[in-house]
């Protein structure tokens, strides 16, 4: 992809998704929209950029008090959003954020942009919103 794509709305994630509940609240937001018709890209900045990490697998570990349940990783559920809304959702993460980090290894749905490009994305989208602190 070469340049932002033209969406109804940019949800920009920004700060620690272990905190509280920002993680929860960027995947149903966006899989709301994506509902109701709505294109949407979603930027992934500072510790936002770990929720695409290839090695999370696409399952959480077991689960001592229920040992037969299986929930997903942050990473199946962006794959799961690609795969139910195709053509309709874009995922960015912050190349800058992501290699301070050491987080590199990201799932092929989520595209690494430079921080130089951010402009551009918020320009493309109609409405852009920024959850969490940085």
């Amino acid at each position: 992809m070469a340049g932002a794509p033209k969406t109804d709305v940019m949800l920009v994630v920004m700060g620690p998704p272990h905190s509280g509940e920002l993680t929860t609240s960027v995947l149903r937001l966006t899989h709301a929209l994506l509902a109701q018709g709505a294109t949407v890209q979603v930027w992934a900045c500072g510790y936002s950029t770990m929720l695409s990490q290839q090695a999370m697998g696409e399952t959480k570990p077991i689960n001592l008090l229920d040992r037969h349940a299986e929930y997903p990783t942050t990473v199946a559920l962006i794959r799961s959003l690609h795969e139910a809304f195709p053509g309709r959702l874009w995922w960015f993460g912050c190349r800058a954020c992501s290699e301070h980090r050491g987080a590199t290894g990201h799932i092929p749905e989520v595209v690494m942009r430079a921080p130089s490009t951010f402009g551009k994305h918020v320009a493309a989208a109609t409405k852009t919103v920024f959850m969490g602190v940085a």
